[in-house]
């Protein structure tokens, strides 16, 4: 039984580690994003793997999507126009971005 406790401290330990992604892509879903994307196949606009893999490295990459989720953006990912995300503020925009650009 002395082993229980370190159990489920161990448990607890990697939920935490766990729930800044998890509560990112609930962020996500409750801002409509999961609507037009997915993690890895494109519905609308490109999967967050996608746009992870394909911004991995540059500097700017996080500004400039944080912008394409607030005011929208196109002719990245094909014909397509993101549409603005006025439910989204700057810091969720944030959030969102630096979640999906962490993905693998």
């Amino acid at each position: 039984m002395k082993l229980l406790p370190s159990l489920l401290a161990g448990t607890a330990l990697a939920v935490a580690a766990l729930s800044p992604a998890l509560a990112n892509q609930e962020l996500a879903q409750k801002k409509a994003c999961m609507a037009c994307h997915a993690m890895d196949k494109k519905i609308v606009g490109p999967a967050y793997l996608d746009v992870a893999k394909k911004y991995k490295g540059q500097k700017d990459a996080e500004a400039k999507l944080v912008q394409k989720v607030l005011k929208g953006g196109g002719g990245v990912w094909g014909t397509m126009a993101m549409p603005a995300n006025a439910q989204v503020n700057e810091a969720e925009a944030k959030q969102l971005v630096k979640w999906i650009l962490s993905l693998k």
